[in-house]
């Protein structure tokens, strides 16, 4: 008997973090993996590319499921993915990261007492009013083995009461996917096409609802690419969020007039690999990106009070602005631009293995004999 995984990809982080796992699993011979696609980012630059980039297969359902609200996408995710469980009856829901198809399906496998595997858990950055906080605590509570990429993680999880025979520390599938095509991006030409030069200009990504959605905060964003660009040109990859609520405030405009900014819309996995590599520096919010930069040992500077990733702080190249301030981030763009940048490490088990230490460790607790 083959053992059924049905792995779960929504938002566009999930693909770096499905396409190893879906790989590892097709390597083993008792293991039968599908994959569903709610679509809540559903957009080519959001989804379709990374299937083409990242050699992911067609999904085997895809559930085209999106809301206006948080409580209404995930309700419609949960009412769609119980008709693929109803008919696919799959052993074990694997479920990464912490976006709203994340804590949906988990639920609807649990009421279904259908295995859920969380992979990327026990992250927690102690800010309950971050909707991914709340994705993250409860899909955890539901799930039967929690695979953690980051020690601080195990620390967490005891602390909630989780056992610890449900937590296996596993390291890191975004860095599984990153080693794999490292090569690959590098070999793009961007910085040609964008008339920049290696280390010559600071990449930035803004798209965290804090961040984007109200006036207040767009004008700080504003206000901290005028600064970056007082020491470099920015490239700043927009988000359809961000897009949308610059265009809906009447600050488009002014984004777009500031001079020595390069404006792309959201970018492939390869493309995005590539302009962080050859930037001085990362300015973001995006936890995944605060990996990614300490994996390739690139300075980033992370625009929110908190992160859920401590590793990339106390091990990697990531820096904090707890204030949220723009001559806060002057001053360290001149420290880190001046040389003086941390000589991050990389963390334990990020080593390209993380998903091949996943699908051992379910084919060793569920396959049937």
């Amino acid at each position: 008997m083959t053992l059924k995984i049905l792995t779960v990809i929504g938002a566009r982080p999930n693909f770096m973090k499905v396409a190893p796992l879906h790989k590892a699993f097709l390597q083993n011979k008792h293991v039968e993996s599908r994959i569903v696609h709610t679509g809540q980012h559903s957009d080519v630059q959001m989804s379709e590319v990374f299937f083409d980039q990242l050699d992911l297969p067609s999904p085997d359902h895809y559930l085209g499921v999106s809301g206006p609200s948080h409580a209404v996408q995930t309700a419609n995710i949960m009412i769609a993915f119980e008709g693929v469980l109803l008919a696919e009856k799959p052993d074990v829901v694997v479920v990464v990261g912490d976006v709203n198809s994340t804590l949906a399906c988990a639920l609807v496998a649990a009421k279904e007492q259908i295995a859920v595997v969380h992979v990327e858990a026990g992250l927690r950055s102690g800010d309950r009013k971050m909707p991914e906080e709340i994705n993250r605590i409860l899909t955890d509570r539901v799930a039967e083995h929690l695979f953690v990429s980051e020690t601080s993680a195990i620390a967490n999880l005891t602390v909630e009461g989780i056992s610890k025979d449900k937590i296996h520390f596993v390291g890191n599938v975004m860095i599984d996917t990153l080693m794999h095509y490292q090569e690959q991006a590098l070999k793009l030409n961007l910085i040609d096409q964008y008339d920049l030069k290696s280390k010559g200009y600071i990449f930035c990504t803004m798209h965290r609802p804090g961040n984007v959605d109200i006036y207040k905060s767009l004008l700080l964003l504003i206000e901290v690419i005028k600064t970056a660009l007082r020491h470099r040109p920015v490239i700043f990859s927009i988000h359809p969020r961000t897009r949308g609520n610059l265009n809906r405030f009447g600050l488009l405009e002014v984004l777009e007039s500031l001079p020595d900014l390069v404006i792309l819309e959201p970018q492939g996995y390869l493309q995005c690999l590539n302009l962080m590599y050859h930037a001085a520096a990362v300015i973001t919010d995006s936890g995944g990106i605060q990996e990614e930069t300490t994996y390739l040992k690139i300075p980033c500077i992370t625009f929110r009070s908190n992160t859920e990733r401590p590793a990339t702080i106390l091990l990697g190249t990531n820096h904090l602005l707890e204030d949220l301030d723009p001559h806060s981030l002057d001053f360290l763009l001149g420290e880190i631009l001046s040389g003086k940048v941390k000589q991050g490490g990389i963390p334990p088990l990020w080593d390209g293995k993380a998903a091949g230490r996943i699908a051992a460790i379910l084919v060793e607790h569920y396959h049937k004999d």
